[in-house]
């Protein structure tokens, strides 16, 4: 279900990149497991578009949106509504996928713009 889904998105809206937040376990091993089998699902879904991975840690995604990587799903949700003016409240998962879409985009963003002033810094 999750591998149809997600494929079906992906020739929908036909996005240039995947961008997941890494795994990590906290203290239950079983639903880290099934977390993973999840993701790999998600992942593989994506595959026969040949778009671009990339991969950001859960602190790395609050700290981007949030300003610290301590914070909690509440704390997200309330940025992501307040950052793209939403009416309502996402859900917490939906929130955490926007933020992980924003914490690429301010990403991406970084490394233009430093990417740039690498070649006028390298053109003098």
């Amino acid at each position: 279900m999750i591998f149809r889904s997600i494929n079906e998105i992906v020739a929908r809206y036909q996005p240039d990149a995947v961008v997941v937040e890494s795994v990590f376990m906290h203290r239950n091993p079983g639903s880290a497991l099934k977390l993973g089998h999840a993701r790999s699902a998600a992942i593989c879904a994506t595959f026969e578009m040949n778009l671009e991975f990339f991969e950001y840690a859960p602190r790395e995604i609050k700290q981007a949106v949030v300003g610290t990587g301590a914070a909690s799903k509440e704390q997200v949700r309330h940025m992501i509504k307040h950052m793209l003016s939403l009416d309502g409240d996402p859900s917490l998962d939906a929130s955490d996928a926007l933020a992980a879409a924003l914490c690429h985009a301010n990403q991406r963003r970084l490394n233009l713009a430093v990417g740039q002033a690498s070649a006028i810094a390298a053109s003098k």
